[in-house]
């Protein structure tokens, strides 16, 4: 992130590694000159801040620049190793907290946002708000295992800004986003109809933990639509508002030329007219630094800016409807096309294979180069299982390159134990280059040759090498609180620093001291007490034994903080709490001068350290790819056969499923690209006919035929059952005329027969039916249906099917009786209305001619003999559609 007046390289607040004034005794007692963080609390310089965008009709949303931020914020958050026992998770770094001063920035946010009136109020440096305050968990050290990815989406880290044009410009929307996890910064703007239907369906793919709009949005009274729509549709999102001034399109592209990585730099010129999302991006940089208490190393970010040409559209309801990633009867069960596909081992695989479920490519070459890289990873079983136990070993890489990449503002015992832990992790992460590596080497497809000679990038030896000048080859990635304790504090190799030297054998005394007191307080009482640790507690006592073999059933006096589980009993004492205390002091002092070094290393190897985004996308993407192959081997998936219902769904995941590269059947491999996916899905409480479910349905029609086109994939179940028959047909019958002349490929199904007809008027219209069978019970005298889950071409010929079912119901007799009887009475007086006359018939036949004739027009590429032979068929089958003189033609 820039500083806060967006000179990240100003000299009073560099963003730079550089000198510190304190100095370090060397070896010999010669002062040692270190490298260190001077950047403190950045401020913005008077009389040199850009003044704002130039005004664009009024529409654009510049403004006067940001004032600086106040201070007064609390921070964010082979040597003789001691062997004790050890209790608690793996971790990634620490985990701390920080509540925002309430003096000295002003902003309003609200959590599950229902409206201003019941907005939360806290203030932040940003917008004029009410008092109040908020808290804030800092991402500077986090808290993963190799293993984590199903749980990769559990805590959402992504925080996004929103702008809209004003006045003409409305409906134009910028936004910003970046994930507190991963250093990279995304732009988006685009067009957006009144529905705001991009807006929504971003934000859902994106997962929020904060979305951020101008003050002016949700002025009291004057709300704009779009606020509205967005706390309507994320109740559980924390909401914040900034001053509309800190929109400054001109302060976000110097963010941008500041920040980004060489790498991207060709970013500049797509983005540089892109007002709105560079307005977003500058209040959401601000507001990222403050809330992080940290800023971004200049030229470390990514920044992509992504359109929506690449990737298909699928709209939230439809998102919901095939259960894509969230099952929607528990959100916890984990069938959903996500957890049918999710075999990742690493959480950057994940949240990967999540974006392209939500986002499907259309680019038919890049889909194609995956299903090649899948086929290769199914017929050749020694590279995958090479890449799925090399890859299983990286961590969150992303994570990792983020923590990395941000310079604190303060220096305090927890930024520089993480610092540490970072570094041990990035030297674990290198080291993987090399397997890596050699498992791709003998691969053949295209993209996965590609990924093999990016690998070949000399910044990995040289970033690795320089890392074994000052870390221990043996220091490395370890699960369990105390061996990573361990790790960090004999990570520095000996004799680079005396007085790291000192500390670390004053440590490992006291350890000794710990376990040798233990043991003597043991024999003492004749107990079979343990050594033990945990992060919270520190070290500790335990002791497995039953409350019968203690005198008086109770332990000595002189232990405290006693905790019992089952027969497990955990307790300490006065010395022992003591000696914890000198264990941290001297693990304070061993933290300080390792981060000291580390800070040093750290100066030297930044300038090679982008290599980490080329190596965090080859892993996510080799990840993802495995899973695609890994599912194939395990079942022919796709959901089992009930009804229409599920074959629907099962057409639009299988359409998804090819559009993000898995591999899917034969009979699916040769498909039509959609660029959008709607999904009207019937539910079960759609057979209800009430006044809520009709408009539902209303609702989820017109947003469909507002946004498709002829590049949309539609799928609509159950169309019109909210209201009455006659209403229900004519809604459904102009809605497919509608999509007729759209020309999108559409899927409709329905239980109006009526609608069934339709295929008369439109050539381009088939109708297909799932087979039944009657079954004749054991005794003979009823009969039952059986379902074929057969696809058959046509309209079914099942007559009164509803009677059907309720004669095997335990409905009475005479009921069934009346209701048949009914039934034929009325079909008698519908046959009677529907006669065809000759003239209908021989405008139904001219019609019919008319439109294959456009057709063939248009899209004909048939050679003049076989046209000839063609039209002539056509003239043949017009003249046996037209009637013949003294014939019945009553429809059947």
């Amino acid at each position: 992130m820039a500083g806060a007046g967006g000179r990240a390289a100003a000299p009073a607040t560099s963003g730079s590694y550089t000198g510190r004034g304190s100095s370090t005794p060397g070896v010999g007692g010669r002062a040692e000159q270190t490298p260190h963080y001077t950047l403190g609390l950045l401020q913005t310089p008077h009389g040199s801040e850009s003044t704002g965008g130039s005004s664009r009709g009024g529409t654009r949303p510049g403004g006067s620049s940001g004032e600086g931020l106040a201070a007064g914020r609390a921070a964010r958050s082979s040597a003789v190793k001691p062997a004790v026992s050890e209790r608690g998770e793996s971790y990634f770094g620490d985990k701390s907290s920080c509540v925002e001063n309430a003096n000295t920035l002003n902003l309003t946010s609200s959590s599950s946002v229902r409206g201003l009136n019941s907005t939360c109020i806290g203030k932040t440096p940003l917008s004029s708000g009410r008092s109040g305050c908020r808290s804030h968990t800092s991402l500077m050290g986090y808290s993963v295992t190799s293993s984590s990815a199903v749980s990769a989406h559990t805590v959402a880290s992504v925080i996004v800004a929103v702008v809209e044009g004003r006045g003409l410009a409305r409906g134009e929307v910028g936004m910003a986003s970046i994930d507190l996890k991963n250093p990279e910064l995304i732009l988006s703007q685009f067009a957006d109809n009144t529905t705001y239907a991009k807006v929504i369906t971003k934000l859902k793919i994106l997962t929020p933990l904060e979305i951020i709009m101008s003050n002016t949005a949700c002025d009291a009274g004057n709300t704009t639509k779009l606020f509205n729509l967005i706390t309507e549709h994320f109740k559980n999102v924390t909401f914040s508002t900034v001053q509309r001034k800190y929109f400054n399109e001109t302060k976000g592209l110097e963010y941008i030329e500041q920040l980004c990585a060489s790498e991207f730099s060709t970013i500049f010129m797509e983005v540089q007219s892109k007002y709105y999302s560079l307005a977003a991006a500058a209040a959401l940089l601000k507001y990222v630094e403050f809330i992080q208490n940290a800023v971004y190393a200049p030229k470390s970010l990514k920044v992509r800016f992504q359109g929506s040409e690449k990737t298909a559209m699928i709209d939230s309801s439809s998102a919901q409807n095939l259960e894509l990633v969230i099952n929607n009867r528990d959100s916890r069960n984990g069938h959903t096309l996500l957890g049918v596909l999710n075999y990742t081992k690493t959480p950057g695989g994940s949240r990967r294979l999540r974006s392209n479920i939500l986002e499907p490519l259309v680019d038919a070459e890049t889909i194609n180069t995956r299903l090649d890289c899948v086929q290769e990873l199914l017929q050749d079983e020694e590279l995958f299982f090479g890449l799925q136990a090399v890859i299983s070993k990286f961590l969150d890489t992303e994570q990792l390159l983020s923590v990395l990449v941000q310079i604190p503002k303060q220096d305090t015992v927890k930024t520089a134990e993480s610092k540490i832990t970072n570094l041990i992790y990035l030297k674990h992460t290198l080291e993987l280059v090399e397997p890596l590596k050699a498992a791709l080497r003998s691969c053949n497809t295209q993209l996965l040759k590609a990924y093999y000679n990016s690998l070949e990038d000399t910044r990995f030896g040289i970033i690795l090498e320089k890392i074994t000048t000052v870390i221990n080859d043996d220091t490395r990635y370890t699960k369990g609180c105390l061996s990573m304790r361990t790790q960090k504090c004999y990570a520095v190799k000996p004799n680079i620093s005396e007085f790291l030297d000192i500390a670390r054998r004053t440590y490992t005394e006291i350890v000794d001291d710990i376990a040798g007191m233990i043991t003597q307080l043991a024999e003492k009482y004749s107990l079979p007490m343990k050594t033990s640790f945990s992060s919270a507690r520190g070290f500790f006592i335990q002791m497995n034994a039953d409350c019968s073999t203690l005198p008086n059933g109770q332990l000595p006096s002189e232990f405290t903080k006693i905790t019992k589980m089952k027969n497990t009993y955990s307790f300490t004492s006065a010395d022992l709490i003591k000696m914890n205390e000198r264990c941290q002091e001297s693990l304070r002092e061993i933290y300080h001068m390792t981060y000291l070094i580390v800070c040093k290393l750290l100066n030297e190897i930044y300038e090679h350290i982008h290599c980490l985004y080329k190596l965090s996308d080859i892993v996510s993407m080799l990840d993802m790819l495995l899973s695609f192959a890994h599912a194939c081997t395990l079942s022919d998936y796709g959901p089992n056969m009930s009804g229409k219902s599920t074959y629907l769904k099962q057409i639009a995941l299988c359409q998804i499923m090819a559009q993000i590269g898995s591999y899917v059947p034969a009979e699916y491999c040769s498909f039509r690209i959609a660029e959008q996916i709607f999904t009207r899905i019937g539910m079960d409480d759609d057979i209800e006919t009430n006044a809520s479910t009709f408009m539902k349905e209303m609702k989820e029609i017109t947003y469909i035929i507002q946004n498709a086109n002829d590049k949309s994939l539609i799928i609509i179940d159950e169309l019109g059952r909210g209201t009455s028959a006659e209403e229900g047909i004519g809604i459904c019958y102009a809605a497919c005329e509608y999509l007729l002349n759209l020309k999108a490929f559409t899927l409709f199904a329905t239980h109006f027969l009526e609608l069934c007809h339709i295929d008369a008027l439109y050539p381009n219209v088939e109708n297909y039916h799932f087979e039944v069978q009657h079954v004749r019970s054991s005794a003979g005298n009823k009969e039952k249906i059986a379902y074929t889950y057969t696809l058959s071409k046509g309209y079914t010929e099942e007559k009164n099917y509803g009677l059907k079912a309720a004669e095997v119901s335990s409905l009475p007799s005479s009921i069934i009786l009346d209701a048949k009887e009914i039934t034929n009475h009325i079909a008698k007086q519908i046959l009677h209305r529907q006669k065809s006359t000759p003239e209908m018939m021989k405008q139904r036949a001219a019609y019919q001619l008319a439109m294959r004739l456009v057709q063939t027009a248009r899209n004909s590429r048939l050679d003049p003999d076989s046209l000839r032979v063609y039209l002539k068929a056509l003239k043949k089958k017009y003249e046996a559609s037209c009637p013949t003189p003294g014939k019945n033609y009553e429809q059947q």
